[in-house]
């Protein structure tokens, strides 16, 4: 968080937007199976990209219920502004790991996020 205050973004803000500026067909509720939040946190997120004028909300073709999400020219340079600032974060925080460790590390991160989302899936 102290790393992105400065361009008035929060972690779930680029979370959303990076999603965003990597898909060409995502709606809110996709979009909040891909970030892990719900539903009213990405409702809240969403309006707040949007006031920044780093998304662009749609509705789909012949489907007045849904709402396609897409990132502005503005929106995906921000993402590529911050990119490098987030490596840099990681690499900061994960070096009181040696590289072998740094590996173990993600390797079991992984490991933790794919089972618990393998049990929200009721797999």
């Amino acid at each position: 968080m102290e790393d992105l205050a400065h361009d008035d973004v929060t972690p779930v803000q680029l979370a959303a937007l990076a999603a965003i500026a990597d898909s060409d067909d995502l709606d809110a509720t996709r979009l909040a199976e891909l970030v892990a939040f719900d539903r009213s946190t990405v409702g809240s997120v969403l309006e707040r990209l949007e006031a920044k004028g780093w998304i662009e909300r749609e509705y789909r073709d012949g489907d007045r219920r849904t709402k396609r999400l897409h990132a502005t020219a503005a929106g995906r340079a921000k993402v590529r502004s911050l990119t490098a600032a987030m490596r840099a974060s990681q690499a900061r925080l994960l070096d009181v790991f040696s590289s072998e460790e740094q590996t173990q590390f993600q390797r079991l991160l992984a490991k933790f996020v794919s089972a618990h989302e393998e049990r929200r899936a009721g797999k």
